[in-house]
């Protein structure tokens, strides 16, 4: 998703203890999905209540949070406004793959193919408006700040941490550079070991930093330049130009400058360029929103997790206990901070 410039980034490995007393916006379309996609059985089968309704997202929203709030994170959670009419193709071209990898993975069980039965099923996940409602619901209940984009959560994302609202955007997506974010941690939900499809072991996922200023130093240019090269090699709102990528669209921009001067030195077009440029560099905002922690609503969470979807309800008090104490401990920090400001 969004644009691949990965070839040109190194990010810095990080703990998600080293983002401790700090904020991250955290795209929550990307984290949805992704706890979608990993937390399967092994046949690729998600996690399901009694009635038949997907359960991943809760779990790994309910685990992940008592983990950031655990290491010191104050996080929340910014939600997709309307997409913009140019993401159209984008998402009809996402639509048909997802209907096609639920035919592979139905294919893969009925084979026994347990490695590619799992990696379709990842393929296949998507986000429902009864998903994201109970996402919603269950951040709500546990305390955590959520934000609503008018459009891209990215670019809302971004928005904050240019404000110093926060102190990095979370996603997996480069598209949060272009949008303008200072910093930008990948796999803040999904760090730690992570099982390989079909039982082939674990791969250790890490927190990774990438700081807007380092890379455009390190490529030389600026970020309108950054956002021409990405036009150049295709964005969620346009295909690119075929045979362009990060490396040759780096070098056309590094030799004329601009998008329309290295289009026009290799006899090229891309139609609504302008208008993607404008997406990227500017926009609307929220700019209504509480990012404060506040405490769980113990009860609220068990009604929603134990007696709608079926939640163990010593496996919900488990994780409300780790978040109360993070909690508890993060004030402690805190009063101790402000106490040793008067000696």
């Amino acid at each position: 998703m969004g644009v691949n410039i990965s070839a040109l980034i190194e990010p810095r490995s990080l703990e998600l203890e080293d983002l401790r007393s700090k904020g991250v916006a955290i795209d929550a379309h990307n984290v949805i999905y992704q706890f979608l996609s990993i937390i399967r059985q092994p046949d690729g089968t998600p996690l399901k209540d009694e009635q038949g309704r997907v359960t991943s997202h809760l779990s790994g929203l309910l685990n992940r949070n008592a983990n950031l709030l655990e290491s010191g994170i104050s996080p929340c959670y910014v939600f997709d406004g309307r997409p913009h009419e140019l993401k159209a193709d984008t998402i009809e071209e996402r639509r048909d793959r997802r209907a096609q990898a639920l035919e592979d993975w139905r294919q893969a069980q009925e084979e026994g193919d347990l490695e590619r039965a799992f990696s379709k099923a990842s393929q296949s996940s998507r986000l429902t408006s009864d998903i994201l409602e109970s996402s919603r619901e269950l951040l709500q209940r546990l305390g955590i700040p959520i934000v609503d984009a008018p459009g891209e959560g990215e670019a809302q994302a971004a928005h904050m941490s240019l404000k110093g609202d926060i102190y990095a955007a979370g996603s997996q997506d480069y598209d949060t550079l272009l949008f303008g974010a200072p910093r930008l941690v990948r796999n803040v939900a999904s760090t730690g070991r992570r099982r390989l499809p079909g039982g082939r072991g674990y791969k250790t996922v890490s927190v990774e930093l990438i700081e807007l200023d380092e890379l455009l130093d390190a490529l030389g240019i600026d970020r309108a330049q950054l956002v021409d090269m990405s036009i150049m090699i295709g964005t969620d709102f346009n295909d690119g130009i075929h045979g362009i990528g990060p490396k040759r669209g780096l070098k056309l921009i590094l030799e004329h400058g601009d998008l329309p001067s290295a289009l026009k030195s290799i006899g090229q077009e891309i139609e609504h360029y302008q208008e993607i440029r404008d997406i990227f560099l500017g926009g609307s905002y929220a700019e209504d929103y509480d990012l404060r922690l506040t405490r769980p609503d113990r009860d609220a969470v068990k009604e929603l997790l134990c007696e709608e979807h079926g939640f163990a309800p010593g496996r919900v008090d488990s994780a409300l206990n780790r978040i109360e104490t993070a909690l508890d401990k993060e004030e402690d920090r805190r009063r101790q901070r402000t106490l040793d400001q008067w000696f």
